[in-house]
């Protein structure tokens, strides 16, 4: 819940950021010179980028946090076996055992959402943040189709 509430907070203050950019480029833009039209526009776009990727990132957050919601209702959610330092961080020859386990799930079933998801997890666990991004990508893909498919009946 705390991470949460600091990712909204966060966000508010980015779309308040973007407004306070985009006003100054719609001044410069009224200004009306040849120096301050381009540069306005420039700053214009600046906002759009920003709120771009905020949106992306949220949606992607909020996918990833609905997979974890129905795999803790299937029982699912990969158990946390990894060994931690005596400061609390997370072993790394630990991780990359995990990490090969989840990463043969994976690859025996390359179309089950479930095992891209804690192999994502694993990634994570292995601060190999981009590909944990990809895996998950690749798990709320797998889980989307599903979804379109017609259901058996």
């Amino acid at each position: 819940m705390r991470a949460k509430l600091t990712y909204f907070a966060l966000a508010a203050v980015l779309v308040v950021y973007f407004v306070l950019v985009g006003s100054r480029g719609v001044l410069l833009i009224k200004q009306g010179t040849a120096v301050t039209v381009p540069f306005g526009v420039a700053v214009l776009v600046l906002p759009f980028i920003g709120a771009w990727f905020l949106w992306h990132s949220t949606r992607f957050a909020h996918c990833a946090s609905k997979l974890a919601q129905e795999l803790e209702a299937e029982g699912g959610l990969p158990v946390d076996e990894l060994k931690r330092t005596p400061g609390g961080r997370i072993d790394r020859d630990s991780a990359d055992a995990v990490f090969a386990k989840r990463q043969a799930e994976a690859e025996q079933s390359p179309g089950d959402w479930r095992s891209w998801f804690r192999l994502a997890v694993a990634y994570h666990d292995a601060r190999d943040t981009p590909r944990a991004r990809k895996a998950m990508q690749r798990a709320i893909a797998l889980h989307r189709a599903e979804q379109r498919e017609p259901q058996p009946r």
